[in-house]
């Protein structure tokens, strides 16, 4: 019965002619504005385009296709022919809206007008920009301004981004989250702690130079899809990928490259992971203490027997501190446990470790799979235990690599979006810009939830993103979210979260990226950072959807003017157009990234703004890298218990964070509905269950708040025992607030701990 039955399976390739033809039906269904070849060919190319999906490094000599499938699909999403005008808002009523499916809302199209909703007919109606801006602004100034949260989705240009801080600084704001606290804060605080930089030390040639690659939690065919190709670059030279990871990925095994015509020819591509493990939800820790508890005794046993050991002893002494305390607790470390922990076997975990010693390069790479953990920040920090073990920091084709996902999402951070007051030069903005800066801590993405919560949060302005359909709790969020007096969303296309809106509200369409945006000063270029620090323009020459769309930094200057004094000194106008001039000023605030900004801004592979930890500088509080010892084997936040599930959140190959451009997880045999629940066929087997039979899922964090997502069917699926397996942000209601990752805060999205519940018979 249902303990034989086979899990759902995709058996071709990532890449290749599924890739080709998922492009084109999204082609063929968005029926895309004249050019979008031309933009497609300019994609992450030098003085092109630069893609608006994922963060992914742009070559200096690109493949003539520089786009993967997502990529390509977020480009025709935006140049879709479809326009949500205001005559769609004068037939339907928010509330009617509120029904429709997320995908439904974004295929209206692209926004074309300034709205501000109506409470008296319970619509979005068309007014002129300068009524919003000093609508806006009549609403914010009536609030305390540490009541008012700026989000920033993490797409915004580094120009837009620099102003939005800038005015919420003005304002008396530090409340600026942005999408990393979500997904990748976790990085920041870890990295951070124990080798002194927020973000990864790797360059995109460091791929090229690698002997193995440990790779942990992340899908690079879904979420990442350029990086298949250093990836299988890498494994034709000889370099060896060990997997990690609960799901097996299609984009981590096999991969026929679309711009190789023989490989298209015959359908054989490359076997990626040279070991594919399995392990279970929150068990990182635990297989990274089983690797490196090996390295430990093999360098023990080739000491003693008057062999040169395994260890970079000169490394450690010079570059490290911590050591003896990890290597005591790593030689006490139990097998038992980390095995059953891990749900790896331990010939399996010495297996791999003997790949990590023999490899003179190594590079670790890591997604939310560890970042999303309540003890996320130790699993990072084990990582980098298993790194600086043999000095895999600091060498080329070596290092530490985050993969991320928005497109500037690193990149919003270097130029001020953040909430932590020490992370920006705030005694050189207010000797700049004549103002006393607020110095407080502001509010992070939990936070910022938790103050809409409790009504201490007043006003919430969204540059960009899908913020109220992303975070937990999502059902008594939506609840409390219309509590407030304002909500302004800058956005491209209708989304749920601009229909659970405060009191008053406006919604403001702004240019794509990939559109011209021409100033008073001529078309403008913008900037955006890469996962690997490097800095690339990009110029828009679409024709935009409506000749009343604006830029997202004419938006940001239209409601500072409206919002703060005149001053000699904010000179908004004057930044608007000529986008160089803020440019100026980011070069200026950060003289030592941003030098010449202007002049590199078009180099080839982008300009790199530095990173110390690669140059082997420690900007710890030791001065040193830190060996760090676990205080716990599991990132588990709830721990297992009888008929206790964990449950991870993935996103479709049709889909990128929440945008849904169709029903198609190909690379993982699934199609249709995304209200699915993965099991594997063993507890399935366990539960009673059936494929096909429609469950429920229900929060199971011990807190006796009732949380429920009901409808999903069951669907077999290759996974540990124990662990659930559902689409992301669908599964959201399942999260708690409070679970979420110790140090950072980052919502704990992939180890939810549920149970299943049968329908009523």
């Amino acid at each position: 019965m249902t303990d034989t039955v086979a899990p759902k399976y995709y058996a071709g390739p990532a890449g290749g002619w599924g890739s080709l033809k998922g492009i084109s039906r999204v082609l063929a269904r968005e029926l895309a504005t004249p050019g979008i070849a031309e933009t497609l060919m300019r994609q992450n190319k030098a003085k092109g385009y630069m893609c608006s999906a994922c963060a992914w490094g742009k070559p200096v000599r690109p493949h003539v296709f520089e786009f993967c499938e997502n990529g390509a699909k977020s480009t025709i999403w935006d140049l879709t022919h479809d326009r949500c005008t205001p005559e769609f808002f004068a037939k339907h009523t928010v509330t009617e809206l509120l029904q429709w499916r997320d995908y439904d809302l974004e295929m209206q199209g692209r926004l074309t007008a300034p709205l501000r909703y109506d409470p008296i007919s319970d619509r979005y109606v068309a007014c002129d920009w300068e009524d919003a801006f000093a609508g806006i602004a009549a609403e914010l100034k009536a609030l305390d301004p540490k009541s008012v949260v700026f989000y920033a989705s993490g797409k915004a240009s580094l120009e837009t981004s620099y102003l939005y801080a800038l005015c919420a600084r003005l304002y008396g704001s530090n409340n600026l989250p942005d999408s990393s606290n979500m997904c990748h804060e976790t990085t920041s605080v870890s990295l951070k702690k124990v080798i002194g930089t927020p973000v990864g030390t790797c360059l995109l040639e460091d791929f090229a130079r690698c002997d193995a690659i440990f790779y942990f939690g992340q899908n690079p065919a879904t979420n990442s899809g350029r990086f298949l190709h250093p990836l299988q670059e890498a494994v034709k030279r000889g370099c060896k990928i060990i997997v990690f990871n609960p799901v097996r990925e299609k984009g981590l095994m096999e991969f026929v490259n679309p711009q190789n015509p023989m490989e298209m020819l015959t359908g054989h591509g490359t076997d990626l992971a040279h070991m594919y493990l399995q392990v279970k939800p929150g068990g990182d820790i635990a297989a990274l203490m089983g690797l490196c508890k090996h390295v430990l005794t093999v360098d023990e046993a080739r000491r003693r027997a008057g062999a040169p050991g395994v260890l970079d002893d000169d490394f450690i002494a010079e570059h490290t501190r911590g050591f003896d305390a990890f290597a005591t607790a790593a030689r006490a470390a139990d097998w038992r446990e980390i095995e059953t922990i891990s749900g790896l076997r331990r010939t399996d975990l010495e297996a791999a470790a003997h790949v990590y010693m023999a490899a003179e390069r190594v590079i670790g790479v890591y997604g939310m799979g560890l970042t999303q953990h309540v003890h996320g920040s130790q699993c990072i920090a084990m990582l980098i235990n298993l790194l600086l073990m043999r000095g895999n920091i600091g060498r080329p084709g070596t290092g530490i690599s985050p993969v991320r996902g928005h497109s500037n999402v690193q990149g919003q951070r270097t130029v001020g979006i953040s909430e932590k007051p020490e992370l920006v030069p705030l005694d050189w903005l207010a000797q700049r810009f004549d103002f006393e800066p607020p110095r407080d801590k502001g509010l992070n993405t939990v936070e910022a939830c938790e103050g809409i919560r409790d009504g201490s949060v007043r006003g919430f302005i969204s540059l960009g993103g899908n913020f109220v359909r992303a975070i937990p709790e999502q059902g008594a969020m939506e609840e409390a979210w219309q509590k407030q007096a304002i909500t302004v969303y800058i956005a491209t296309k209708l989304n749920r979260s601009h229909l659970v809106h405060g009191r008053a509200s406006w919604l403001l369409p702004c240019l794509a990226r990939s559109e011209e945006d021409l100033q008073e000063g001529g078309p403008q270029a913008v900037t955006i950072e890469d996962s690997f620090s490097h800095i690339h323009g990009s110029i828009g020459t679409r024709k935009p959807a409506s000749t009343h769309l604006r830029s997202e930094s004419a938006i940001v200057a239209g409601i500072a003017k409206a919002l703060l004094p005149p001053h000699p000194r904010w000179r908004w106008d004057e930044w608007i157009a000529d986008y160089a001039r803020v440019r100026d000023l980011i070069e200026e605030t950060y003289p030592d990234q941003f030098r010449s900004f202007n002049q590199r801004m078009f180099d080839a592979g982008g300009f790199y703004r530095g990173n110390h930890a690669r140059e082997r500088i420690w900007e710890t509080d030791s001065g040193k890298a830190e060996f760090t010892c676990p205080s716990v084997m599991s990132a588990l936040g709830v721990g297992t218990a009888p008929g206790r599930y964990h449950l991870i959140t993935m996103r479709s190959n049709d889909q990128f964070n929440t945008t849904i451009y169709g029903f198609s997880d190909r690379l993982r045999g699934l199609e249709g509905s995304r209200m699915i629940l993965l099991i594997g066929p063993n507890d399935m087997a366990r539960e009673g269950l059936c494929a096909g039979d429609v469950v429920s899922l229900v929060s199971d964090a011990g807190d006796d708040v009732h949380r429920q997502v009901s409808g999903l069917m069951v669907t077999p699926f290759d996974l540990p025992a124990g662990c659930l397996g559902g689409y992301y942000p669908e599964m959201n209601p399942l999260i708690p607030l409070w679970y979420h990752d110790e140090a950072s805060k980052t919502p704990a999205s992939k180890s939810v701990p549920v149970r299943i519940q049968r329908k009523p018979i």
